[in-house]
């Protein structure tokens, strides 16, 4: 083969897979939800930033057939459009499970057991899903692994909850259940990791402190304001630097 073929071929390539990654974001844009969701007393914001074309982080929000409100974030392990397939697979199986109106801990521990009769070696996800109930302002939730949700409310701002096993990792793991009883004005954040680990050029990170700085900054307006707030600090620590790990996070606020 001539070495004139031989580029052809490397650029015809090439062009290929930039078709196959504008697709598969395509389609991720689609599956993870990103609009506002505002249904009295409640409204929910998101944000979703992958560290390449396509993320191994996801999310959703959604209302039950009980009038409950539903939601989830999750972090695949690893980058790029491997992560982004399993993210798809989680969110997939997520759906089958969460329609039934269960509990968050059976969530989980379904999802984690689906997870594990067809494993993909190397692949595995951190999680949380959560449920609220505006009839008795209860949010319940159980966690996979993924940073504790930060509760943010006019007396201050602190973790709830504890962490727990990632999911689809070990067979038969079991999860704790999780409740805060929310007032009007207060407001839940959930995130990934890539928000605390974000690193500047110094190498250090932005870290718990600096989120819950930004929570207890936060005026109590919208729920995209407090998003706002947050993905503005870390890029202002990172700097030019460019971002090691996806970025996405849920606001829940009791209105």
């Amino acid at each position: 083969m001539s070495l004139r073929q031989d580029g052809g071929n490397s650029n015809k390539l090439e062009r290929l897979r930039a078709i196959e990654i504008e697709e598969a974001r395509s389609i991720q844009r689609a599956m993870v939800c990103v609009e506002p969701l505002k249904l009295e007393p409640v409204e929910i914001a998101s944000r979703f930033r992958p560290v390449v074309e396509v993320g191994g982080d996801f999310l959703d929000y959604f209302r039950l057939e009980d009038h409950r409100l539903g939601l989830y974030l999750g972090d695949v392990v690893g980058k790029g459009l491997a992560a982004a397939m399993y993210a798809a697979l989680a969110m997939g199986t997520l759906r089958g499970i969460h329609k039934s109106n269960i509990a968050p801990t059976t969530v989980l521990e379904q999802l984690n057991d689906r997870l594990r009769m067809r494993i993909v070696p190397g692949r595995y996800c951190a999680l949380q899903y959560a449920v609220y109930d505006p009839a008795t302002r209860q949010l319940s939730y159980a966690n996979a692994a993924l940073p504790r949700p930060i509760l943010i409310s006019p007396n201050g701002c602190r973790e709830v909850g504890e962490g727990g096993l990632p999911s689809g990792l070990f067979a038969g793991a079991q999860y704790d259940a999780y409740s805060a009883q929310l007032e009007p004005g207060e407001a839940v954040l959930f995130c990934t990791d890539g928000i605390t680990e974000a690193r500047n050029a110094h190498d250090d990170e932005f870290g718990l402190e600096r989120v819950l700085a930004v929570c207890e900054e936060w005026t109590g307006t919208d729920a995209e304001g407090l998003l706002d707030n947050l993905f503005a600090a870390v890029d202002d620590f990172t700097g030019d630097d460019p971002p090691h790990d996806d970025m996405t996070a849920i606001v829940l606020k009791i209105l």
